[in-house]
């Protein structure tokens, strides 16, 4: 889907907005933005193969909110709380861990060919927004990937999206 089909395509009521370029994340209701936040995504910068490291553009909604009711800083694996919750001694115990924390919002690609289906696929590359620890910089680039978020604005966001919201990512 080109810019111009995306401005000729009558946009949804609510939908989250994530520019790679400005590496910010805003929640669109009504024609205005809710909530706005800094994001990091991935340091290969956009793209959309599988193992590419890159983070995936177009439209896509989000297929699961893993983690309503977890601790702030639970660590996960696998989608699931591995009983720990982040802390100095694990960062240092793990430096080289990429941290997904407190929440997730796992995507799935809206558009066969592009994220959707065969080696493009968002769903099966686990593409996540996700928390991370609080020492990592937004705004920056630095993403295995996925869309990261600090705690507290990725527990704001959480509280205000269900599955199935519109998500585009684009540059």
């Amino acid at each position: 889907m080109n810019s111009q089909d995306e401005t000729q395509q009558a946009m949804p009521d609510q939908w989250l907005d994530i520019s790679i370029t400005e590496q910010q994340c805003q929640l669109w209701q009504q024609g205005e933005v809710v909530f706005s936040a800094p994001v990091s995504t991935a340091l290969n910068g956009a793209g959309e193969q599988n193992g590419s490291g890159c983070t995936p553009r177009g439209w896509h909604q989000i297929r699961a909110c893993i983690g309503a009711g977890q601790p702030l800083n639970t660590v996960y694996a696998g989608r699931r709380p591995t009983g720990e919750i982040f802390n100095s001694h694990l960062a240092r115990a793990y430096p080289e861990r990429d941290w997904i924390l407190t929440r997730i919002l796992w995507l799935s690609g809206l558009e066969v060919g592009r994220n959707r289906l065969g080696n493009v696929d968002t769903m099966r590359r686990y593409i996540y927004i996700h928390g991370c620890p609080d020492s990592e910089p937004m705004g920056q680039p630095r993403s295995h990937g996925c869309i990261r978020m600090h705690n507290q604005d990725l527990l704001a966001l959480f509280e205000r999206v269900t599955p199935g919201l519109k998500v585009r990512i684009r540059e």
